[in-house]
């Protein structure tokens, strides 16, 4: 695993491992806490239940006679309180209580000073010599009734013995834990590095793409991998794939654009060098006139070839009214159709609500129109209509000009063909419309019109699904 550059934070790795074995460590902690709690508290049990054993044995080693006490305590019972000497054992028989009467040590009292019952064993804590004890207290009476007496009977033993139990306990209980967790952060983190595999590939792949060239990227293959990893596989394909069209864009836009420009360029150049070297005025305006031309040709063609380039991008599609957009650039149109002797006209719906681009769609109308003049020739009609036709709205534009060969039909759209040699046009007018019916989700197609002439449609959805 590397390490982490400076400013961008843990891997994802890492900050698994952290988040993963972190609580593991901290419930092994508190597990650890409450073993000792739970294993001090049963140690605790233990050494009372043997302190009440043993101070009522005591008790009943001292037997009251009369006003009297008759003590039996023989040695062996002495030893077997005192059998083992790494856990200090003291006893205590006084009467009354606090004046000594048998045992090897005094023993202090409970520290809330109530006078305890009698018969009734007492558990308390106290500190003997400086060291912690825990203490069984049993009170006894007897004597006359008219000359009672109190006996108090005391064992104590020290702690070391319930802290050695509670240890060990804990240590016989922690230890497995602590190596199950260790065989488990060891399964956690093959996990993770197994679960993170995909992740590598993936880095793996797009580290590939640097000795590509960007034009010939090729989409991610994850045949392997979970779910959220092929979400990401597809979604950096979708970016490569966006790449891949705009390149291609670029790329088309660069060659159609040097394929286009040599000849006109070449001609200007070509023309130019004839008027420098020509002496006659007249012979001089008439090159100068071709060079306009030429150059006129150039601009038009740049200005086409740009237009197509902008189609190719993305576009924002907002409510419009198609009728009323016809409309208006048939409005634009009609000074250049009259100057032309072409009679410019519009008919359809009165209003037509599409999802569209306002600008690309004018741009369409422009050259349906531009088209429509340059060949339909003087005297012809050109009608420019909008309707709605089975839930989707259709933009033509129609003339009776000399129209176009069957064979011709299929290529109308195509880059840079051009059906007449006359002067004027690229070829690039009605693919430019093409590629914008596209982009809005429509077709454009070119039908015959009886008993001449052309029509282009433009097909295109009430809602636009391009974009």
């Amino acid at each position: 695993m590397t390490a982490p550059a400076p400013g961008h934070g843990l891997s994802l790795q890492r900050q698994l491992l952290l988040w993963l074995l972190l609580p593991q460590l901290v419930l092994w902690l508190m597990g650890g806490v409450l073993a000792y709690r739970i294993a001090l508290s049963y140690a605790e049990k233990g050494i009372d239940q043997s302190l009440t054993q043993s101070v009522l044995s005591l008790a009943r080693q001292v037997k009251p006679v009369g006003s009297g006490l008759l003590i039996d305590f023989p040695r062996a019972a002495q030893d077997i309180i005192e059998q083992d000497p790494k856990d200090r054992v003291s006893y205590t028989v006084s009467s009354p209580p606090g004046k000594f009467l048998l045992g090897n040590g005094m023993l202090p009292g409970p520290a809330d000073q109530a006078e305890p019952a009698s018969g009734v064993p007492r558990l308390y804590n106290a500190t003997v010599d400086g060291k912690p004890m825990r203490v069984a207290l049993l009170d006894l009476n007897y004597g006359e009734t008219l000359a009672p007496q109190r006996m108090r009977v005391q064992v104590a033993k020290g702690l070391a013995v319930q802290q050695r139990i509670t240890e060990e306990l804990v240590a016989d209980m922690l230890a497995p834990l602590l190596l199950l967790g260790a065989v488990l952060s060891v399964l956690v983190y093959g996990g993770i590095a197994r679960g993170l595999r995909p992740l590598k590939r993936l880095q793996a792949q797009l580290g590939d793409r640097h000795a590509q060239s960007l034009s010939a990227l090729r989409p991610i293959e994850m045949t392997q991998a979970p779910q959220e990893v092929h979400a990401l596989a597809g979604a950096v394909n979708q970016l490569l794939s966006a790449v891949r069209r705009s390149l291609g864009q670029e790329k088309r836009f660069l060659n159609d654009a040097a394929h286009q420009l040599r000849t006109p360029l070449a001609g200007l150049i070509s023309q130019t060098e004839l008027a420098l070297a020509e002496p006659d005025p007249q012979a001089l305006r008439e090159r100068l006139t071709k060079v306009l031309a030429g150059a006129q040709r150039s601009a038009h063609l740049v200005q086409q070839l740009l237009s197509l380039a902008r189609n190719e991008a993305e576009v924002r599609l907002q409510s419009l009214d198609l009728a009323a957009l016809a409309r208006d650039v048939a409005r634009d149109w009609t000074p250049r159709a009259l100057a032309a002797g072409v009679d410019l006209g519009y008919e359809g719906a009165d209003a037509l609500s599409i999802q569209g681009e306002p600008l690309l769609l004018r741009e369409a109308l422009n050259n349906l129109l531009d088209n429509a003049l340059n060949y339909a020739g003087a005297g012809a009609v050109v009608t420019l209509r909008v309707t709605r036709q089975a839930g989707a709205a259709v933009l033509e534009a129609e003339d009776n000009g000399p129209g176009l060969a069957p064979a011709d039909l299929a290529h109308v759209f195509e880059r840079f063909w051009r059906a007449s040699e006359r002067p004027g046009g690229c070829g690039l007018g009605l693919a430019i419309v093409a590629a914008i019916a596209q982009r809005h989700g429509g077709e454009a197609t070119a039908l015959p019109v009886q008993p001449r002439g052309l029509c282009i449609r433009l097909t295109l959805p009430l809602t636009a699904s391009g974009g």
